[in-house]
C-alpha cells in the first residue's frame, strides 16, 4: 500500500459514499439552499428598488426644496424692495408735512412780529400824544406874557421829553 496512490476498492466506497452524499444534497439540499439564495437575491434586488426609489424621492424633493428656496428668495427680495419703496415714500410724506409745519410756523412767527410792531407804534404814538397834551398843559398853565419865555419854556420841555427817552 502507497502514500499516495489508494487502493481501487477505497476508490469505488469513496465515489460510492461521494455519490449517495450528492444525490442526497441534491435531492434535498441544493434545493433548499437555491431557494434561500434565491430569496436572498429577491430581497437583494427588492432592498436595490427601495432604495434606488427613496434615492429618486430624496432628488424630488431636494429639487422641491431648493425650488422653495428659490421661491422664498424672491419673496423676500419683493418684500424688501416693497419695504424700501414704502420707507422712500413715508420719508417723503414726513419732509413734506414737516416743511408745511414750518412754513405754517413761520407765517405764524411774521404775523406776531407784524401784531407786536403795531403794537409798538400804536405805543409810541400814544406816548407822543400824551407828552404832547403834558406839554400843552403845561405851557398853557403857565401864562407867559413874553414870547421869549414861551420859547424857552418850549425848549425846556422837549429837551425834558428828549432826555426822558
Amino acid at each position: 500500500m502507497s502514500l499516495l496512490l489508494p487502493e481501487s476498492g477505497l476508490i469505488f466506497w469513496m465515489f460510492l459514499t461521494f455519490g449517495i452524499v450528492f444525490g442526497i444534497l441534491a435531492k434535498y439540499g441544493f434545493p433548499v439552499i437555491i431557494k434561500m439564495v434565491e430569496g436572498r437575491k429577491t430581497y437583494i434586488d427588492q432592498s436595490l428598488e427601495v432604495a434606488k426609489e427613496a434615492n429618486a424621492q430624496l432628488l424630488r424633493l431636494k429639487a422641491e426644496g431648493d425650488a422653495i428656496m428659490a421661491a422664498a428668495n424672491r419673496e423676500q427680495g419683493r418684500i424688501m424692495k416693497e419695504a424700501m419703496q414704502e420707507r422712500g415714500k413715508i420719508i417723503h410724506e414726513a419732509r413734506t408735512q414737516a416743511a408745511i409745519a414750518g412754513q405754517k410756523e413761520l407765517e405764524e412767527v411774521k404775523l406776531q412780529i407784524q401784531k407786536e410792531k403795531e403794537d409798538a407804534i400804536r405805543d409810541i404814538r400814544r406816548q407822543v400824544a400824551m407828552l404832547s397834551v403834558d406839554i400843552a398843559e403845561k405851557v398853557i398853565r403857565k401864562n407867559l406874557n413874553e414870547t421869549s419865555e414861551q420859547m424857552e419854556m418850549i425848549d425846556r420841555m422837549l429837551e425834558e421829553v428828549l432826555n426822558k427817552n
